[in-house]
């Protein structure tokens, strides 16, 4: 995995933190609604997990999540990516939502490589 500054790990870490409690909350008003959670379930999942890796690698923090959730979660961090991509597009340069797309971005990306080198041991 990619050397990263301290002040990377931190704010993708705080970045995953934030996913987390959006999607929480998003589940907790969609579950009051009686709507389908599933899809937000699901990313829930993942982003807990691409949190436990960051804080795995760069932290020596344990998990205990098996390879199929491993490979579950890349595949939905993944699938996030040009979504957030594509709403990074249509932001305004210097903007605070473009800056925090720009870290969730980032986040995403080095969950993943992380999830990738865990799985490739």
């Amino acid at each position: 995995m990619e050397n990263v500054s301290n002040v990377v790990k931190l704010e993708s870490i705080k970045s995953l933190q934030s996913t987390i409690s959006k999607l929480e909350n998003a589940l907790s008003q969609m579950t009051q609604k009686g709507v389908n959670t599933t899809l937000v379930k699901k990313r829930l999942k993942a982003v807990s997990i691409g949190l436990a890796m960051l804080e795995n690698v760069w932290n020596q923090r344990p998990h205990s999540y098996i390879q199929e959730d491993l490979a579950e979660a890349q595949n939905v961090l993944a699938g996030l990516l040009p979504t957030i991509e594509n709403s990074y597009g249509k932001s305004k340069a210097g903007s605070s939502q473009r800056t925090l797309l720009e870290r969730r971005i980032r986040a995403l990306e080095l969950a993943i490589q992380a999830i990738d080198n865990i799985s490739n041991k």
